[in-house]
């Protein structure tokens, strides 16, 4: 592990608060009171749709409590919650069902 002074930590973190200020001040700021073009606003639409996955497939594919390793229960859950999600439209549904896949199948698996 590299050892980093207390300075060193203050300025990267306030570094990067300035770079997260900056990009959201030139989206939020600058273009906040104007009209954004429709292919903008098409494109924005799908920002979620983006995001999620990118952040929840490291969890299904390279889970932390296995070691890494893939396992069924959470491919299980993944799959009930899209299933779900596609079959409902209902995102609050698609996740109470996709956690109780999970925990029904780890109880089972033990």
């Amino acid at each position: 592990m590299i050892e980093l002074s207390n300075s060193t930590i203050w300025m990267i973190i306030l570094l990067l608060g300035v770079g997260t200020l900056g990009l959201r001040y030139s989206f939020l700021g600058l273009l906040g009171g104007r009209e954004l073009p429709e292919w903008v606003l098409r494109h924005l639409r799908y920002t979620a749709v983006g995001v999620l996955p990118a952040l929840i497939a490291p969890l299904v594919v390279w889970p932390e409590a296995t070691g890494g390793s893939l396992d069924p229960a959470r491919l299980a859950a993944a799959a009930v919650t899209l299933a779900v999600g596609i079959w409902s439209k209902n995102a609050l549904l698609s996740i109470i069902c996709g956690g109780a896949t999970l925990f029904g199948i780890l109880a089972l698996i033990g």
